[in-house]
């Protein structure tokens, strides 16, 4: 029979969601993923459905790093430079957002729910800016290793 007192990854998954959501970066990212799907649905909704592609990536991206991170899959590929990684995320989806906002919000063609969801994009600006300064506040904290030495001697 089955050991029954196991936890299974299911379970494991689950508790590691609860807890990582409960950390201000997995806060961060959870109003990401949020925020991106409502603009989505936003965006879908109006004449000028062009812009969901934006959500769509902002969203996915968001996704891919709340997984790694909540599963600290970071730490196991370290090839890879998250932080910068996620830098580099988050600066892009706060200009992609404040760009497709200005122009859903201020264009003369734009219905309610495009007026909307530059709304919702320009929030979702303000919390891609906030995960970048958090990040490069993280960054500048641990830039602070001494560099190698490059002399030939041995």
């Amino acid at each position: 029979m089955a050991d029954t007192t196991s936890s299974s990854p299911a379970a494991g998954c689950a508790e590691k969601l609860k807890i990582y959501v409960k950390t201000r970066k997995g806060f961060i990212l959870a109003g990401e993923i949020l925020l991106s799907f409502i603009i989505l649905i936003c965006y879908a909704a109006s004449y000028s459905g062009g812009y969901t592609a934006a959500a769509i990536c902002e969203m996915v991206f968001a996704i891919i790093f709340f997984v790694v991170f909540m599963m600290e899959l970071d730490k196991q590929f370290a090839m890879v430079n998250w932080l910068w990684s996620d830098l580099f995320r988050a600066a892009v989806g706060a200009v992609v957002y404040f760009i497709t906002s200005l122009v859903c919000v201020t264009s003369r063609y734009a219905d309610g729910a495009g007026i909307a969801g530059g709304v919702f994009g320009l929030i979702a600006t303000v919390l891609f800016a906030y995960d970048t300064y958090t990040i490069f506040l993280q960054i500048k904290s641990g830039s602070q290793h001494t560099a190698a030495s490059t002399d030939d001697r041995v």
